[in-house]
């Protein structure tokens, strides 16, 4: 007798109710002091007293800190808003602002990072065009995003919905599953600029979740930092390295603290092997903390996620094709320099 499986379709998004219900809550950014063509971004409000936004949306073209920003809300007034907190390495900033304008709710952020296929909408002030939707699905997850500072923002949602510039920084949302929830509607990523067509990226809500809150606290977020530089092992890079299966992340380089031995140990040479010049002789980390290691993004994730600067970590490696586990400090990732842009790449191989 065949076995059948019942599928539940989630319920459809009604867009019109979407954007009515939310666009209160989306802010147009602007800085310099005038409305330019194409705006500087968006934001979307966090609380009563903060807005979330991109970090590279809250700075001046020189790279500096804006200070203040000018924000424009649905209802068309205006207020001036204080950037009270930045990560060049996620791209998330926070703004302060005083006295919201009347029935301007916030936006939760969703517990969970969403499912491909999940309807969305990517609301904000694309190209200066205020209070604009546009809406698609996601079409993946967990993938990596390179900035203009050499760091791979990991966790990254992607999407089909149309984001240009100017969407930066606004809420990408889907519906809450839980019919009873008020609000009904949740922000399931923070919109960056899109990298091709029909390819949209927005940070993770478990990203945000992480960093949002030490922004609005400290003005800052403390990244946990391993002072490696890795590569995912694939068949190529394990045939390379006399490794019998592609897993895990190839430290290429590492260094310690304050310049002394460190704690990994990194390729000590390059060769050529099916047309590509590989590092080989690097440890092989396959594990941290007892979570299994398969790529780049799952390490920076639980770094990111899981971890603070200070603390011990259990790291298993391969080192010379033997286990082992060391138990790693983790030092504090230094504040990042310089402006990170729309659509700029960083290097292949990420710092962790």
């Amino acid at each position: 007798m065949p076995l059948y499986r019942r599928l539940t379709m989630s319920t459809p998004i009604d867009f019109e109710g979407l954007y009515r219900d939310v666009i209160p809550s989306v802010v147009s950014v602007y800085v310099g002091g005038q409305r330019r063509a194409g705006g500087a971004g968006s934001a979307f409000v966090y609380d009563d007293q903060h807005l979330v936004t991109n970090e590279h949306v809250a700075r001046l073209a020189d790279g500096s800190d804006t200070g203040r920003v000018e924000l424009r809300f649905a209802d068309g007034s205006w207020r001036v808003g204080d950037v009270v907190g930045t990560d060049a390495y996620t791209d998330l900033a926070v703004v302060a602002v005083d006295d919201l304008p009347a029935d301007v709710g916030s936006l939760p952020l969703a517990t969970q990072n969403p499912a491909p296929g999940r309807q969305v909408a990517a609301l904000g002030n694309p190209l200066g065009l205020d209070g604009s939707i546009s809406a698609g699905i996601v079409s993946g997850s967990n993938r990596s995003l390179p900035t203009s500072n050499g760091f791979a923002i990991p966790d990254v949602v992607q999407t089909d919905a149309p984001i240009n510039p100017g969407n930066s920084g606004g809420p990408l949302v889907g519906r809450i599953a839980d019919e009873e929830s008020d609000p009904a509607y949740e922000v399931v990523g923070v919109n960056r600029a899109k990298q091709g067509d029909n390819i949209g990226f927005a940070i993770s809500p478990a990203i945000a979740s992480r960093i949002v809150p030490d922004l609005v606290a400290e003005g800052r977020y403390r990244h946990s930092y391993l002072r490696a530089r890795t590569l995912d092992v694939t068949p190529t890079v394990a045939e390379a390295n006399g490794l019998d299966a592609p897993r895990g992340v190839l430290v290429v380089n590492a260094v310690g603290p304050d310049g002394g031995e460190a704690f990994l140990n990194g390729c000590h040479e390059a060769v050529a092997h099916r047309g590509a010049e590989i590092p080989v002789g690097g440890d092989v980390i396959v594990a941290i903390e007892g979570n299994p290691v398969r790529t780049h993004e799952e390490l920076m994730r639980y770094l990111i996620t899981e971890t603070r600067p200070g603390e011990p970590v259990a790291v298993d490696v391969y080192r010379d094709g033997d286990p082992a586990t060391l138990v790693v400090e983790l030092d504090e990732r230094p504040v990042a320099g310089g402006r990170d842009r729309d659509g700029d790449g960083g290097s292949r191989i990420p710092i962790e």
